[in-house]
C-alpha cells in the first residue's frame, strides 16, 4: 500500500479502543497530527470533546482537519444481548455517526473524507455463499443496525464530504476484541470449535485493518461501502485448526450450539451465523494485505 507523503490532520473517535489505539499510533508514527474525540471536557491540545448521546460535538475543535475516522460504538460482544443493551448497541452507532456527520457538515471548510467504521453485520448470515459490497443488507438485528448506522452519515455526504463505510470483519488481535478472548482459551489447551464449526468467519489482522483504514483516507476513489476483511474467509473449524497449529496446543474441546445460546442469548445467532465476505473494492483499489491468510494473521497477533 502506498501512503500519502502529505502530513494530515486526522480526527479519530473510538481512539481508546483496540483499533483506534493502533490507528493513532500508526498515524503519529508517520508524522500526522491526530485529534482524539473524548467524552469529557478536552484536557490537552490533541483532544476534542463530544457527547454522542446528546448529539454534541465541539465542532470548533475540528476546524482544519483533513480527515475523520469514526470508530466509536458499544462492543457487540461485550455483554449478553438484553433489550437494553441492544438499544445501546444501536444508539451508540446511529447517534454517534449522526453527531459526527452533522458537526462536519456545519464547518465552513469540511474535511475531505469521513471514514465510518461499520461492520460485516450488514450482510447477515450468508451461509457458504460468498458476497461482496454489491450484496444487499441481510435480515435481523445487526443488519438493521448497520443500515441505520450507514444512513446516519448522510449529512456529511450532502455537504460534499467523501464518505467511506469500512465494513470490518473479525479483527485478529491478542490484546482485545473477540480474538482477544480466544487466545487465552486456546493457549490453555481448552479451545475448540463453536457449534458445528461450519460457519464462515471473515477475519482481518489488526495490522491490515489499520493499513486499510489509512488506505481509505488516502484513496480518493473509495467512497461508499468497502469490506475490510482478508481475501480468504475460513470456517470456524478451520480457525480452530489454525489456532492449534500456530499456538501448538490441542483443540479437542467444543462448545455446543445450545450452550452458546444459553450463555450469549441473542448474540449466539451471530456467533453461530456464517459470513463469507470478500474484500472486492479493497483489492480492486490496489490494497496489499500483509497477512492474507488465517495462519498469517494468528502468527502476527501471537507474536
Amino acid at each position: 500500500m502506498q501512503r500519502s507523503a502529505t502530513r494530515k490532520r486526522v480526527a479519530v473517535t473510538g481512539a481508546s479502543g483496540l483499533i483506534g489505539k493502533a490507528l493513532v499510533r500508526s498515524l503519529r508514527a508517520d508524522g500526522h497530527d491526530v485529534l482524539r474525540l473524548v467524552r469529557r471536557p478536552a484536557a490537552t491540545a490533541d483532544e476534542v470533546e463530544w457527547d454522542p448521546k446528546r448529539l454534541y460535538v465541539d465542532a470548533a475543535g475540528l476546524v482544519g482537519v483533513d480527515a475523520v475516522v469514526h470508530l466509536a460504538g458499544a462492543g457487540v460482544g461485550e455483554r449478553r444481548w438484553t433489550e437494553a443493551y441492544k438499544r445501546e448497541i444501536r444508539d451508540s452507532r446511529v447517534l454517534g455517526t449522526t453527531a459526527i456527520a452533522q458537526a462536519l457538515a456545519s464547518l465552513a471548510e469540511p474535511p475531505e473524507v469521513l471514514v465510518c467504521g461499520t461492520a460485516l453485520g450488514w450482510y447477515g448470515d450468508t451461509g457458504s455463499r460468498a458476497v461482496d459490497e454489491s450484496a444487499p443488507a441481510g435480515t435481523g438485528f445487526l443488519p438493521s443496525v448497520c443500515v441505520e448506522w450507514e444512513a446516519a452519515a448522510a449529512p456529511a455526504e450532502e455537504a460534499g464530504i467523501r464518505v467511506a463505510h469500512a465494513r470490518t470483519g473479525l479483527v485478529v488481535a491478542a490484546q482485545g476484541g473477540a480474538w482477544g478472548r480466544l487466545f487465552p482459551v486456546f493457549r490453555a489447551g481448552i479451545g475448540g470449535r463453536l457449534g458445528d464449526g461450519r460457519q464462515y468467519w471473515s477475519h482481518i489482522s489488526l495490522h491490515d485493518e489499520v493499513a486499510a483504514l489509512r488506505h481509505l483516507v488516502d484513496t480518493p476513489s473509495l467512497a461508499g461501502p468497502v469490506n475490510l476483511t482478508a481475501p480468504e474467509p475460513v470456517t470456524n473449524r478451520e480457525v480452530t485448526a489454525a489456532m492449534g497449529r500456530v499456538l501448538r496446543r490441542p483443540t479437542l474441546c467444543a462448545v455446543p450450539a445450545p450452550v452458546l445460546r444459553v450463555v450469549l442469548g441473542d448474540f449466539a445467532q451471530d456467533v453461530l451465523g456464517s459470513q463469507r465476505v470478500l474484500p472486492g473494492r479493497l483489492l480492486e483499489s490496489g490494497f496489499d494485505f500483509a497477512f492474507p491468510t488465517i495462519d498469517d494473521a494468528i502468527r502476527a497477533a501471537a507474536g
